[in-house]
């Protein structure tokens, strides 16, 4: 992309309203746009991250063994009366009619409605397990809504809903869903720990959230130093392996990690003092297992291997992926930006052309950009005519982990400048040379 056809509009100043660096961040980079309380429009440098955010999610489910649906926004309310959730889900719950002045409400979650596609099509223990995930826009009516896209009132999140014969194939799938999320997080930079958790309006009693470390975190919460030193890697796992997930399960909730709902301080108490730890974390995703709760209220059973019928085990798991970006931005940013990780970046490589019109600089970006995209790269070329200094202030702000700077003085020696964002440290070499350097780079995350 040339940065003189990109709708990119920055700001200079930070709008009053941004409370956190993610959403002062997103508004000055001209990421999204506040449409109303707790609702944004995302524009092109948002949208582009929350794809890329989007298509991790999506590839890591499909290696767990999980199948994509769609379900709809709207939702009729008599499926909600049916599990007893109506009433008791509360004001959070965006409640309509239609002309025909039938109930209807704007999805905050789906149990109910993907329970009523299992019950209308599955019928025998022979179809399970079965796992079924969407990622669509959620609205939850916050009191309050405030720090941007990190508690907005639209949101855009990955739930799935596995279902199983036997509560032992269920925490399997519990299980499963653990180890998705783990190489999910990774992928996109990010440490997400997961802590024992209160399952809330959802139901159920085994729960794990996933919270990044971060200053603005909403919750508080309480952890061994020792968990901080995990992580999964490269390892490759066997989904279909009780043993191997569990396995990942036991490594990764052994040492004490818990939210303020659940902390129990004895517990806390003996680790040893000096690994002790009390932060704040930001949820990303979280993971339940709910039995029986909403099969039995709604019908949805099989047929057992005695021909008896029986409800099945469930359980429900969500990513934010909308609150992911946020998320990302307040763990890695410094006062000049946005620090994108290399697996989510909207553009792997800035060219910045120091003297916009001379004819051999023109053309030396020319060929880097040519270069950089016929090597399966996106490049954002600045082939505008701002100033250097502002020039850079645009690529700091944005957030680009690597930029090429290209200007008369290198070229004459046969060089340009490759720098990176996160630790500032620059090298001049051969324009051929930074092409191969920044295709190695990110040969690990374009598979």
């Amino acid at each position: 992309m040339r940065l003189s056809r990109y709708f990119l509009p920055v700001l200079k100043e930070t709008p009053a309203e941004a409370q956190i660096v993610s959403h002062r961040y997103m508004l000055r980079a001209g990421m999204i746009k506040q449409q109303a309380a707790g609702i944004y429009s995302w524009l092109p440098l948002g949208f582009k991250v929350l794809r890329k955010i989007e298509n991790i999610v999506h590839e890591e489910q499909a290696r767990a063994g999980h199948i994509a649906i769609q379900m709809p926004i709207l939702q009729p309310a008599d499926l909600w009366r049916e599990s007893g959730r109506y009433d008791d889900y509360g004001q959070e719950m965006l409640r309509m009619q239609d002309r025909h002045e039938r109930d209807l409400l704007y999805t905050p979650t789906a149990e109910e409605m993907v329970t009523d596609i299992f019950r209308s099509h599955v019928s025998s223990y022979k179809d399970l397990p079965l796992t079924l995930y969407q990622i669509q826009w959620k609205f939850r009516d916050e009191i309050r809504p405030r720090f941007g896209v990190m508690r907005g009132r639209e949101f855009y999140m990955k739930d799935g809903y596995n279902f199983d014969l036997t509560k032992e194939d269920a925490l399997h799938a519990y299980n499963r869903h653990l180890v998705s999320y783990l190489r999910t997080y990774e992928r996109m930079g990010l440490q997400a720990i997961p802590m024992r958790a209160d399952s809330g309006p959802i139901g159920g009693d085994d729960t794990h959230e996933f919270l990044v470390l971060a200053e603005t975190g909403e919750s508080e919460v309480f952890y061994d130093s020792a968990v901080t030193d995990l992580t999964f890697g490269d390892r490759e796992i066997d989904y279909d392996s009780v043993e191997q997930c569990q396995g990942v399960l036991e490594e990764f909730t052994s040492k004490y990690a818990r939210t303020d709902e659940t902390h129990d301080e004895a517990l806390f108490n003996q680790i040893p003092e000096e690994r002790r730890r009390v932060a704040r974390g930001i949820e990303v995703g979280q993971i339940f297992y709910f039995g029986t709760k909403y099969s039995e209220a709604m019908g949805a059973t099989v047929q057992g291997p005695d021909g008896q019928k029986v409800p099945v085990h469930m359980g429900s798991h969500g990513i934010g992926v909308s609150r992911l970006l946020g998320a990302i931005i307040e763990a890695s940013h410094d006062d000049k930006g946005i620090i994108w990780p290399e697996g989510v970046t909207p553009f792997h490589v800035g060219i910045v052309n120091l003297r916009q019109g001379d004819e051999a600089t023109d053309a030396a970006c020319e060929q880097l950009y040519k270069a950089l995209t016929a090597a399966g790269l996106e490049p954002l070329y600045d082939d505008t005519n701002e100033r250097a200094g502002g020039k850079f202030a645009t690529m700091d702000l944005i957030g680009l982990p690597w930029r090429i700077t290209v200007g008369p003085r290198g070229l004459k020696n046969g060089v340009v400048e490759l720098t990176s964002r996160r630790t500032g440290e620059s090298e001049e070499m051969s324009p051929e040379a930074a092409i191969a350097r920044v295709q190695e780079i990110y040969a690990p995350h374009l598979g």
